[in-house]
């Protein structure tokens, strides 16, 4: 997929896919290509699409709470940035499952059971330390996981990575300078930075083992090493022991059983989903 294939002129103006349009990959070669696995293909882009959407309505949360407000702007936006990964990734999906469904069909009508996110996205928002140690942690992953797609044998997919990583290098980069500042601050912000990952820790061992994209032919252990080396760095420079707030690697990690990829949600999804689609459900016909 050559550069021309990511942007469409319109009146002189420049707009990059996944803004603007009613189709997000207006303007690209969506057919699947040779030797990929179409089934493969729309599973992990389905995955990866539920993984930002739930992400983006935790942020939205944060909408009028947030401490500062130049905070609640920065959440806002990364919240944005991630719902454009989703509506990019939902798009895929419905071509490459066959069924052409639009991005609102799996945003709006589909079920908790439907859902493949990762389970810690959908963990209720806690206070600020919380949301920045997880936006760290799932940032930080994510970051691995979409370098390594952008080598995916999918060229779509690969745009879509290669779109993403400049986003989410930002989400990493905000995450861990609010971490260094929590864990080099007061006593008390050290105190609810190391509870919060501690918190998370359990919830680790789904991301460093999921194998979404194994099928495509790229390597999870190698975003599993990735993930783990760039969260111990920044746990250095805040000046905290990373043993202590989240062990070393997966095989001494506690962990919670089970896995959002297989439909095994918690108790929060449900009610996520029911604010985030219950405009779209009361108004099914309506045109978004």
């Amino acid at each position: 997929m050559s550069d021309e294939d990511l942007y469409v002129d319109h009146d002189n103006s420049r707009w990059a896919f996944g803004t603007g349009f009613t189709d997000p990959l207006h303007g690209v070669d969506q057919a699947v290509p040779d030797g990929v696995d179409a089934g493969d293909l729309a599973a992990c882009c389905l995955a990866l699409g539920d993984d930002a959407l739930v992400s983006a309505q935790r942020l939205a949360e944060w909408c009028t709470r947030a401490p500062e407000l130049e905070e609640e702007l920065a959440l806002a936006n990364i919240g944005l940035d991630l719902l454009g990964q989703a509506r990019l990734l939902y798009a895929r999906t419905g071509r490459a499952d066959g069924t052409g469904r639009g991005e609102d069909a799996y945003a709006y009508f589909r079920d908790p059971a439907g859902f493949r996110n990762v389970r810690l996205a959908e963990l209720p928002g806690g206070d600020f330390a919380f949301t920045v140690a997880r936006l760290l942690v799932l940032s930080t992953w994510r970051l691995a996981l979409f370098e390594e797609l952008t080598g995916a044998p999918d060229p779509v997919l690969a745009g879509i990575a290669a779109k993403s990583v400049k986003e989410l290098a930002y989400h990493r980069h905000y995450a861990a300078g609010w971490t260094v500042r929590l864990g080099d601050g007061t006593e008390e912000s050290r105190a609810r930075l190391e509870s919060a990952l501690r918190d998370i820790a359990p919830w680790l061992d789904e991301l460093l083992t999921d194998r979404t994209t194994a099928r495509l032919g790229l390597t999870p252990a190698a975003v599993a090493d990735r993930t783990l080396a760039s969260l111990t760095e920044v746990f250095g420079r805040a000046g905290l022991e990373p043993a202590e707030v989240m062990p070393p690697g997966p095989a001494s990690m506690p962990r919670v059983p089970g896995s959002g990829r297989n439909a095994d949600h918690t108790e929060h999804l449900a009610p996520l989903l029911a604010e985030l689609q219950s405009v779209a459900r009361a108004h099914p016909d309506a045109a978004w």
